[in-house]
């Protein structure tokens, strides 16, 4: 009976656990506040709890779930709505180098020591900060760089060239099958991809891994392989 009680308080807790989730918004891990991180452990804590829980109480536990959860919807509700409230909640931008001056005292609001912010630069490319303009701590923790004019990379815009948008890539074939909904939107059928196959040496689809068709109706095709790279040079 145990065995059976945790089974289905397991998916009961996953079922609400993916109805908060979609209600809380996605936000990839780099954005999440240190807030948004806390509160999700605590809310998988709750759900686990609730999971392996053997006694029939678990009202609590998902009371205490959903309060978590509509707790981190009004907080955002209050970022969209009140810059003063977002700035509370949130914190605001920190400028830790601008225009060749670095200032000590917001390295220590920052909470960052001098060899931590360089570590920050070298994982961003610069080894040396007198490339850098200014040096901004995000309130998700992640530090922005602006290089100097004369450090960053020449644009199209910079160098007056006439370029054509670029638009997305379509998967035509995934895993050996044809993905007709992606052929036809990129303006082609099963005829024209069994033609190009043919002029790259494919007589069978199942053979082809990935394929993928630009706007200019250029197919790329990657085989299928039975083996792995052999001397890797990342190992």
């Amino acid at each position: 009976m145990e065995i059976l009680h945790i089974t289905y308080t397991s998916l009961g807790s996953l079922a609400v656990l993916f109805i908060l989730t979609k209600l809380m918004g996605n936000k990839q891990i780099s954005q999440i506040t240190m807030f948004d991180y806390i509160n999700g452990i605590t809310i998988g804590s709750i759900a686990a709890e609730m999971a392996t829980s053997l006694e029939d109480d678990f009202l609590k536990p998902l009371v205490a779930m959903t309060i978590y959860a509509f707790t981190s919807i009004l907080i955002s509700y209050v970022n969209i709505r009140s810059v003063i409230g977002r700035r509370f909640l949130e914190g605001k931008a920190i400028v830790i180098l601008d225009d060749g001056k670095l200032y000590e005292e917001n390295l220590k609001r920052a909470k960052l020591d001098i060899n931590e912010f360089l570590t920050q630069c070298r994982n961003s490319g610069y080894f040396n900060i007198a490339d850098i303009q200014t040096a901004v701590l995000e309130p998700n923790g992640k530090i922005s760089f602006l290089p100097k004019a004369s450090k960053r990379p020449a644009t199209v815009g910079d160098l007056n060239l006439q370029v054509s948008e670029e638009k997305l890539i379509a998967n035509v074939i995934e895993d050996g099958k044809i993905i007709k909904g992606n052929l036809i939107n990129s303006g082609h059928d099963e005829k024209w991809l069994y033609d190009e196959l043919k002029k790259q040496g494919m007589e069978k689809v199942e053979d082809v891994f990935l394929a993928t068709c630009d706007q200019s109706g250029n197919l790329s095709v990657y085989v299928k392989l039975g083996h792995e790279k052999p001397d890797d040079v990342l190992e």
